[in-house]
């Protein structure tokens, strides 16, 4: 199993650039997820495994049925006659659940007897008996799996919660944008009327509160004073050019980027239904990002062509994904029922062609291929793919998802 002290985090938040590997582990990634897809492939692409001059191939059988173990024997690389083959798999998962597949020839393969149930990612004993001699193997094969140490993990944020019963709401769906939270903005202008003698930002800069914005002449006294940034952020306005006059007007405006918001127009068909503190979950239109939130309130006035109104829902922006102008579509909860299971909406992964969550056992991660019910801002309901009282994780999944995509883990046979 591949080991990580989460060498993704440098790449999402530089707060974690300390959080490299171990010196016990000296491969990288790539060279280890090498490592481990180096076996060889038979005549159907499945594993060889070889005992002398007899030899075993396992696949994973899923073209237009549920997935099933196939086994094809050899010996002297010559195709060997299933009727003559008793074959049995043993297979023992993450969480210590072991099944065993019994088989029986068929063609010129020999059949599992059962449904190999996703995630194909476990623990493999292969025994074939052919006449009087028994052959074994043993090897691993993981998907969908990495271990993340848990001072790694929550230096990165992963945050975990526990499968069981909530409330999951109906939703209204709203479409808005992206914008600088007010509240995170400063205008700075001149303390007396003056000329503009220097400048020492400019448009798109960030600054630190307390640095040198500009120095004015005052008009009255013909004293040069210093202008200061009264918060940290970026510069996204520069209304004045050296030599200008500095009156009551903003020299400049500063915005903290990760104090942004998402607005929707509320129109007349859902006012009654979407209210301040429901539930939103706030998505890209594009791409699978995904952040719960809440109605902060409505701006007082409806636009007059449209009688919509304005409301607004915080969207802190820590790592700079949300963007000011970018469109986002909002999933407001306006109705609850209660269901025996269901996982937090943002921890949901697209992994393959399966919506997923990652269970976490130890300080190991895994996917876990889900059946989905109503889905919520907040929560979405699951029907089956994972058991109650499992633990997962329910904050910034996505950086697992990255680790695993990264490390190549993601679907082997």
């Amino acid at each position: 199993m591949r080991k990580t002290h989460l060498f993704l985090a440098a790449c999402f938040a530089a707060t974690l650039a300390a959080c490299g590997q171990s010196a016990d582990t000296p491969e990288t990634s790539e060279e280890q997820a090498a490592a481990e897809s180096e076996y060889e492939r038979g005549p159907h692409n499945g594993r060889m495994l070889r005992d002398g001059d007899f030899a075993i191939e396992i696949t994973v059988f899923e073209d237009g049925v549920p997935p099933e173990y196939r086994l094809y024997a050899y010996r002297d690389n010559e195709p060997v006659d299933p009727e003559t083959v008793r074959a049995r798999v043993l297979i023992t998962r993450l969480d210590g659940e072991k099944t065993t597949f019994e088989f029986e020839p068929e063609q010129d393969y020999l059949r599992g007897q059962g449904v190999l149930v996703e995630p194909h990612s476990f623990d493999v004993v292969v025994v074939a008996n052919e006449g009087d001699n028994s052959h074994r193997w043993a090897f691993e094969s993981y998907e969908g799996r990495v271990t993340i140490s848990d001072e790694a993990a929550r230096a990165a944020g992963i945050r975990t919660e526990t499968v069981g019963p909530q409330q999951v709401g109906e939703t209204v769906e709203i479409i808005g944008r992206v914008e600088l939270d007010p509240s995170g903005s400063a205008e700075v202008g001149a303390k007396f009327p003056g000329t503009v003698m220097s400048l020492h930002a400019n448009l798109g800069d960030r600054v630190a509160r307390g640095a040198l914005l500009a120095r004015v002449e005052s008009s009255s006294s013909l004293q040069t004073y210093p202008i200061y940034a009264p918060i940290s952020g970026v510069i996204t306005q520069r209304n004045t050019n050296i030599g200008d006059i500095a009156d009551s007007d903003p020299m400049f405006v500063i915005s903290d980027p990760s104090r942004t918001v998402a607005t929707f127009p509320i129109f007349p068909r859902d006012i009654e239904r979407v209210r301040p503190g429901q539930s939103v979950l706030i998505r890209g239109l594009e791409g699978q990002r995904a952040q719960g939130s809440r109605i902060r309130d409505f701006l007082p006035l409806a636009e007059v062509s449209s009688q919509a109104v304005t409301a607004r829902a915080p969207l802190p922006n820590r790592d700079g994904f949300w963007r000011p102008g970018m469109a986002v579509r909002g999933l407001v909860s306006v109705d609850q029922r209660r269901v025996p299971l269901a996982v937090r909406t943002d921890a949901i992964q697209q992994f393959r062609d399966f919506r997923v969550v990652f269970a976490k056992i130890g300080e190991t991660y895994e996917v876990r291929m889900l059946e989905l019910g109503q889905e919520g801002p907040e929560w979405t309901e699951v029907l089956s793919g994972i058991d109650a009282g499992t633990v997962y994780a329910s904050e910034n999944s996505y950086l697992i998802k990255a680790d695993i995509e990264k490390s190549g883990a993601s679907h082997d046979h």
